[in-house]
Parts: C-alpha cells; sequence; structure tokens
C-alpha cells in the first residue's frame, strides 16, 4: 500500500501516513511514538543550543559555555578562520603553509563553520571539495594506500618555487525521472577530470571527491557512548528490515590501537583531536605533534625540500585550541518544530524508514574535560554507521573496513539553515544534490526502498517531509 495521491489538508497528513508503508520493512506498520512533537526535540544539541537563525548560526559556542572557556572558544577560533603564511615568517606560531595545500585555513573550505559545493562552471577547479586517492591494497593499519606520486588527496596549491599538483574540474549530465504522480525531475550526474602537473596517476588509482562537512555539533558526536552507537548495528540484517550498517574500525593514532570511527565522510576518524591534526596536514600542508612529516612523495623532490615553519608547525597549543573550537561549536535550535505541517513530514519520515539510520536522539555520555557536552539528550537524526549506499554513489574506495559502496550516515542537524549560512543547498558526500529532494532520490542501497517511498507520495506528502527536512 502507498502514501494517498488524493490531495490533503496538512492536518490530515498524519491520518495519511497511518495507512502508508513502513519503507525499509516487510510489514506496514503505522509509525506510533515519535511523530508528535516531543518534550525538548527543538533543543536540537541539548543544553548547548543555541537559537539563532542569521548567517553566524553555525559559527557559535555552546549555550551552556562559561564565560572563561568561552573566551577559550574566540582563541580557537581565529586560528581556525585566519590563514596560515609561508615560513619562514615573523608571524610565528602561524607559519609553515604547504608545500602543497588545498586551503590556507580551516575556514577556507568551512566558511562560516558550514558547507562547501561543487563548481557549477565546468571550467573552474574545485575549491571546497577535495579529492582523496588511493591505490588497491591496504597500509600496514589498514588504511587506504597513497597513489605514489599524488599522495592521499591531491593539492591544487602551492607555496613560491614548489610545483602544485594540479586542479580537478566537475562537469555534471542530466539524469531524468519521475514521480509517481507524473511530476519530472532532474538529477546531477557528476564526471570527474583532472589537470596533473607531475604525470598520469598509476591505471588503477581510486578516487573520491569529499564536499567540505558543515562543523556544528561534532563534540556531541564524541561524547556518544561507543556503547550506544554500537547498539544500532545490524550488519546481518538480523531484524530483515533491509537496513544492515556496521561500525567503521580505523587506527587511533594517539592510542595505537583499532578504534571506533565516528567522523569523515566514511567514518575514518577516530576523535576530533586527529580529525584536527590530519586535517592540517592534508589540507594545509602543517605539520602537527601526531603527524610531524609533510606528505611529499618521492616523485616531489621540491616538495621535501621547502622550508618549514618548525617541528612541528602546529604546536600541542595551536591544535588544541582549534580542537577545542571546533568540539564546542554549537547546534542551532529546531524551527517551527510543532507546525503540524512539519509534524506531518516527521511521520512521513519515519514511515519512510528514513530514521533507520538517520536515527533521531541520543543520550551522550561524560566526555572528559567537556562538562557543558555530557549527558545531553541530542537530536542528530545520525547512527555514525556505515551504511550501502548504492552503485549511483559508490565512489569504489575502501577506507578501513569501508567498501567502495558505503557511507557514513550524515547527521542532518542545522541542514535547514544551509542556504542562510553558505548560500547553497548542496548535499551528499560530492555536493551532486541541489537539494533536499536530489539528495533522497540519489539514495539506493539500503536506503534504496525510503527513496522509493519518496518518489510514490504525492506532491502535498513530498512537500510536508521537506518542510521537516527544512526544520532541522
Amino acid at each position: 500500500m502507498r502514501i494517498s495521491q488524493k490531495p490533503a489538508h496538512p492536518a490530515a497528513l498524519l491520518a495519511l501516513v497511518m495507512i502508508s508503508s513502513g519503507c525499509g520493512s516487510k510489514d506496514a506498520s503505522p509509525p506510533a511514538a515519535g511523530d508528535g512533537a516531543e518534550p525538548s526535540e527543538e533543543l536540537s544539541g541539548g543544553d548547548t543550543t543555541v537559537f539563532d537563525t542569521s548567517q553566524n548560526a553555525f559559527s557559535l559556542s555552546a549555550r551552556n559555555m562559561t564565560q572563561e572557556r568561552r573566551s577559550a572558544f574566540y582563541v580557537g577560533n581565529s586560528f581556525f578562520k585566519e590563514n596560515w603564511v609561508i615560513a619562514p615568517s615573523s608571524t610565528e606560531g602561524r607559519d609553515g603553509l604547504g608545500p602543497l595545500y588545498n586551503a590556507r585555513s580551516c575556514s577556507g573550505c568551512h566558511f562560516m563553520d558550514g558547507r562547501g559545493k561543487p563548481s557549477e562552471d565546468p571550467s573552474e577547479p574545485l575549491l571546497s571539495v577535495l579529492v582523496r586517492l588511493s591505490i588497491p591494497g591496504k597500509d600496514a593499519h589498514g588504511g587506504a594506500l597513497p597513489e605514489p606520486t599524488y599522495g592521499g588527496q591531491v593539492q591544487p596549491d602551492a607555496i613560491s618555487g614548489i610545483m602544485a599538483e594540479g586542479g580537478v574540474f566537475v562537469a555534471f549530465s542530466d539524469v531524468t525521472g519521475q514521480f509517481d504522480d507524473g511530476e519530472l525531475y532532474v538529477l546531477k550526474s557528476p564526471t570527474y577530470s583532472f589537470a596533473l602537473t607531475r604525470g598520469a596517476m598509476v591505471p588503477d588509482t581510486l578516487r573520491s571527491p569529499r564536499v567540505a562537512p558543515q562543523m556544528v555539533g561534532l563534540g556531541l558526536l564524541e561524547a556518544i557512548a561507543e556503547k550506544d552507537v554500537l547498539a544500532g548495528e545490524d550488519p546481518d540484517d538480523k531484524n530483515a528490515d533491509g537496513i544492515s550498517g556496521r561500525a567503521n574500525w580505523v587506527w587511533d593514532q594517539t592510542k595505537q590501537t583499532k578504534a571506533l570511527g565516528r567522523f569523515g565522510w566514511k567514518a575514518n576518524q577516530p576523535s576530533l583531536s586527529q580529525q584536527t591534526m590530519g586535517a592540517f596536514l592534508g589540507d594545509m600542508g602543517i605539520t602537527t605533534p601526531l603527524f610531524p612529516n609533510n606528505e611529499c612523495s618521492p616523485a616531489e623532490a621540491d616538495c621535501a625540500a621547502a622550508p618549514n615553519g618548525g617541528s612541528p608547525e602546529a604546536s600541542e597549543t595551536v591544535v588544541a585550541r582549534v580542537t577545542f573550537y571546533s568540539t564546542t561549536l554549537a547546534v542551532p535550535a529546531r524551527r517551527d518544530w510543532q507546525d503540524e505541517t512539519v509534524l506531518a513530514g516527521k511521520a512521513l519520515f519515519r514511515s519512510a524508514g528514513c530514521a533507520g539510520c538517520h536515527t533521531p536522539r541520543f543520550e551522550t555520555g561524560e566526555l572528559a574535560e567537556y562538562p557543558e557536552l555530557s549527558g545531553q539528550t541530542i537530536w542528530p537524526y545520525s547512527d555514525l554507521l556505515l551504511h550501502d549506499m548504492g552503485e549511483a554513489l559508490a565512489d569504489g574506495r575502501p577506507d578501513f573496513e569501508a567498501d567502495g559502496r558505503e557511507w557514513r550516515t550524515p547527521p542532518l542537524w542545522g541542514i535547514g539553515l544551509f542556504q542562510v549560512v553558505n548560500g547553497h543547498t548542496r548535499l551528499l558526500h560530492d555536493g551532486r544534490a541541489r537539494d533536499a529532494t536530489e539528495a533522497i532520490l540519489w539514495h539506493g542501497g539500503e536506503a534504496e526502498a525510503s527513496a522509493e517511498a519518496f518518489r510514490a507520495m504525492d506532491k502535498q506528502n513530498r512537500e510536508a517531509l521537506l518542510r521537516f527536512l527544512g526544520s532541522l
């Protein structure tokens, strides 16, 4: 049975979903709990939640922070947003950019702490989208092997005297389709090309474009207890709902052991500290205590001979300040969360099986040194697990235990403010979706049934579900 195609007043939409199919499930079951307005759900980040709908909505500190700790947040903010310079420089503590890099600052990709997007002009190189590279096989810790010449990612910029690696370009072709009610839609399928300076990559190079994601709520995700994340695993689909999420176990460079992956498009980073230091090195060419050496390949002798800004270039203090900033960025509150159309869309979201991966609610545990983030009821709409998203979204590139079709469920909090903060609504790992409608329609694999449910909805039901997403 499918969602009614008869026009309905928003107040009647909740009744319609009571007879809709539970997509991703073999049994048609009405979504009972959680369809109405729930206590505290407007506070996406619990007591850390901020109330701001301006362009600064993603750049505020946790609301429950003390003034003293907020001062530390502002210091971290300055290191996050200001450009690093070429060494040697009189600007000590901020020199050491490159030799190869993607951006001069963290905010160069995460503008206003928000999302990047692909270039719309095929003649313009990608700026806030990087391309991961690897070759088949695994390193000693189970991670990806770098491409022999260009390393782990293409770095299109370089300091003076160093040859940059080249640009990456994207062109889009149309993929047309039709909703069951007859309305047509057009998706954009990306094709990537490279203008490389140091020769061709090896023939079996695996390439994966990655949009810079929004920064809000990262510390709250780290505060979720490991057991609560693992409780959502169902790799053998024992409950027969078509969803078989699983954890990515990755290398923790600090602890020198495997750990639960939480961050990155394939959950390939175990902590915000490691994520931060990895970005310093990979994106800006700045060494850190955890990654003290520049990643210059044997073919990049000029890179290896370039001057540095110290050993390491970003000190432990600088890294700690940036990590503190990233950890305590607050999530904005929900809007219109009691609106009847939004509530109808929420019910449709659940009945379509979307909540099977986009888990609405968690309770955070105790996160050392972050009392603001501990013991909070949060609404991230993510399970932090890997899911097979189908061939259309596959990058074919394994990353630790994630295979070439798997992606971590991205949190949905803040999705309704992307246009305000960054001036666009690009979604998915490579930004190909121009809005939430296209993002849903690209879903395949474990999420294909949910995409089909959305395709089967009439326009009014589709708009109600989109209104719900826009409230997050």
